[in-house]
């Protein structure tokens, strides 16, 4: 495979100098907006969702190799991101649910052409992705990806497409029912993608597994859904599945779960290209700025914020290259 020029520049623009995609993510709207509001007892106006964003952007960028920001509340913190790459997501947040299939949609106000215009290196996409959900639902996501794919490929800019898995018939996600399920699921979905016909140059995937049901692990809550072995067993059945470079996700866990998680990536053999890590280097900071506000919330970035982005930069000493899945 071989990168065409904006492409190539989009990909070395959010990597480190090995490259490693060592990239935080603040693209949250909906989510974080409620988790605010929660810690703070009271409604949060779009002021505090800016703000939020330039203080992890500002802090955390003199740490990463690029920031993930979304153009609705993120665009005043791409002015703070110190030299460092720029990823904007195209997606609205969240899904309907009172539609079937947690189907997609795009920003109305944007188009490719205008994100590169705000900056963007890379276009960041989220797609909810089972291959077990029903043929013409999937139908509909894959001709939703390869319309985004040629917008990209049409602007030549790198497109990042970040999948998570769901259970099609409405089980727990939490459940240790799915997480028997999660391993080919998320594989799967790496085999659909790598797809030359979507256009994509990266994924960015969930983990195979579920930290906590797997046997022996800090993070496991006594009871497993899989042994250590077959757990490594599983990253690598999924990194095998992709011919593009891919990274993960810290899809919500703490800072000492997905640590745990990058270290059984590697003690997988999985070649994995780097992550697009958010809530396992932030979340923990919620609290103090929605009772504390930004003075207190910008100290505990430069704590603990810093602390915990430095432990995942630790974590991908293990990681591969992007460059060696590409003819340079």
């Amino acid at each position: 495979m071989k990168l065409t020029p904006g492409k190539l520049a989009g990909m070395k623009a959010v990597s480190d100098e090995r490259g490693v995609i060592a990239a935080a993510a603040m693209d949250q709207r909906g989510s974080l907006k409620k988790s605010l509001a929660k810690e703070k007892g009271s409604d949060v106006d779009d002021h505090a969702l800016v703000e939020f964003k330039e203080l992890v952007t500002e802090v955390l960028t003199r740490h990463a190799s690029a920031i993930l920001l979304d153009p609705e509340y993120g665009l005043p913190a791409t002015k703070k991101r110190n030299g460092k790459g720029l990823l904007l997501a195209y997606e609205k947040t969240g899904y309907d649910a009172a539609e079937a299939g947690r189907m997609p949609d795009l920003l109305d106000h944007w188009s490719v052409r205008r994100l590169k215009h705000e900056g963007a290196d890379c276009i960041k996409v989220l797609l909810y992705y089972t291959p077990f959900e029903k043929k013409e639902i999937n139908d509909v996501k894959h001709a939703f990806i390869e319309r985004i794919g040629d917008e990209c490929r049409a602007h030549d800019i790198a497109f990042f497409l970040e999948f998570v898995g769901y259970d099609a018939h409405g089980g727990d996600e939490k459940s240790i029912e799915y997480a028997k399920k999660k391993p080919a699921i998320t594989k799967g979905a790496m085999a659909e993608f790598t797809k030359d016909q979507y256009g994509v140059d990266v994924l960015k995937v969930e983990v195979p597994i579920q930290m906590e049901y797997v046997e022996g692990t800090k993070a496991c809550k006594g009871v497993s859904a899989y042994t250590r072995a077959e757990a490594l067993a599983h990253f690598r059945d999924a990194a095998e599945a992709s011919t593009k470079p891919f990274i993960y996700l810290s899809a919500g866990v703490s800072n000492p779960v997905f640590i745990e998680t990058l270290e059984l990536a590697a003690e997988s053999g999985a070649k994995f290209n780097g992550v697009l890590c958010g809530r396992a280097t932030w979340k923990d900071g919620i609290p103090v700025y929605a009772k504390q506000g930004a003075k207190a919330f910008e100290k505990w970035l430069e704590g603990e914020g810093v602390k915990n982005i430095n432990n995942v930069n630790r974590a991908l000493k293990a990681a591969t290259p992007w460059h060696e899945r590409f003819d340079m």
